[in-house]
């Protein structure tokens, strides 16, 4: 599938992580410590940089995980912030390596969920209409997650 791109509007990056615990599968959501909003990794593709580059940055930066994208963005979303509209590309990544601590734990709170709570938890968040896509791409047997 083609990633949309809108030139107008800043792009941004973001990864749904992965990981496989036994026979469950779980999704890592983040959230500011001070908020009760929960997201996935996300930020700016900086110049020179690939939207899956930014992705797995974002992840290393915003939640202190290491891992390896299950193929291309599996699609896009937009969202209104500091008075524009921003674009971002999602992928899917698997789980291969978390730190106890990282950049920005002082302020930013993981949380590994089941799919279905990921759900409720993304319910209101953009990203939430990918989560099925994301979910069929990781049981589908294309990718084994480890």
């Amino acid at each position: 599938m083609p990633i949309r791109t809108y030139p107008a509007f800043p792009e941004q990056a973001a990864a749904i992580p992965v990981r496989r615990i036994g026979r469950n599968l779980q999704v890592c959501v983040i959230k500011r410590k001070e908020s009760s909003n929960w997201g996935i990794p996300k930020g700016l593709v900086d110049p020179g940089a690939t939207h899956g580059e930014t992705a797995l940055n974002e992840s290393w930066e915003e939640a202190g995980i290491k891992g390896r994208l299950l193929g291309p963005a599996i699609g896009t979303y937009r969202y209104k912030k500091w008075g524009s509209r921003l674009t971002v590309s999602v992928f899917v990544m698997e789980l291969l390596e978390q730190a106890a601590t990282w950049e920005e734990a002082a302020f930013r709170e993981r949380l590994w969920v089941s799919w279905a709570e990921a759900g409720v938890l993304l319910a209101e968040h953009p990203v939430a209409p990918l989560l099925g896509r994301a979910h069929a791409l990781v049981t589908a047997g294309r990718y084994r997650l480890a």
